[in-house]
């Protein structure tokens, strides 16, 4: 879990919009495409690694992962929401 205090600091890199921790639904959705390997990153690489923890973006549209305890707020890593609801 992201310390709250940090979490009211972060913002999307891209837009700056707010970030809020990812609901375990969704993390079951997306957990279920790395298995499938359907599942890429901004960038088009495949993700592979399991999602435990993740932040999305105000408008719903990204997730960045959070890797052990660090969130991984770059552009290229974010992951897009829209095909995945």
């Amino acid at each position: 879990m992201v310390d709250p205090e940090l979490l009211k600091m972060l913002v999307c890199p891209e837009t700056h919009q707010p970030l809020r921790e990812a609901d375990p639904a969704l993390l079951a959705k997306l957990n279920e495409a790395i298995r499938a390997g359907a599942l890429k990153n901004r960038s088009g690489a495949p993700v592979s690694e399991t999602l435990i923890e993740g932040l999305v973006r105000q408008d719903g549209k990204m997730l960045y992962p959070v890797r052990e305890g660090i969130p991984v707020l770059l552009i290229d890593e974010g992951i897009p929401l829209e095909e995945i609801k």
